[in-house]
């Protein structure tokens, strides 16, 4: 190989070098910002728990930890982990019904922005009475939609 084609080569290399460099300390920082982001006091108190058990369940100096303690201590710490998942699962639960129902309450005030008027319903003609409908007559209406004919609220 001549000299220029091996110094293009370093080059390159070094080029690659100082991108794959640049790459990895980007990578790192979003994994620092990720770490230091996921340690919230729940999994910071978790982690304790769990910990300060294991330390209470090994009972460093004694000769008397088989396996089957070793099932035991895992089955407890599964136990652990389980219910604080549950707990957790339960927290984001809570706060998606009260998300919801607020969502609920800003459609509901889009839809009727005025309060409903009870005098003025009860100052109203009662319906006449329905004329008998034939069969053709009633295909040729259009058919509620489930939720319209369980609520009797109609879009049309």
């Amino acid at each position: 190989m001549k000299f220029e084609a091996l110094r293009h080569r370093v080059k390159r290399a070094e080029q690659v070098v100082a991108i794959r460099v640049d790459e990895t300390q980007c990578s790192w920082f979003t994994l620092s910002q990720a770490w230091r982001e996921g340690w919230t006091p729940l999994r910071i108190i978790s982690v304790g728990l769990a910990g300060g058990f294991l330390a209470g369940k090994l009972e460093p100096g004694s000769t008397r930890f088989h396996g089957a303690r070793w099932l035991q201590m895992i089955g407890s710490v599964s136990n652990l982990l389980a219910s604080a998942q549950a707990a957790f699962a339960s927290m984001q639960a809570n706060e998606a019904a009260e998300t919801a129902e607020q969502a609920a309450d800003k459609v509901d005030e889009a839809v009727d922005p005025t309060p409903p008027a009870a005098p003025a319903r009860a100052a109203a003609p009662a319906p006449a009475p329905r004329a008998r409908v034939t069969a053709t007559q009633e295909a040729a209406q259009p058919q509620p939609l489930p939720a319209e004919a369980a609520t009797d609220v109609s879009e049309r």
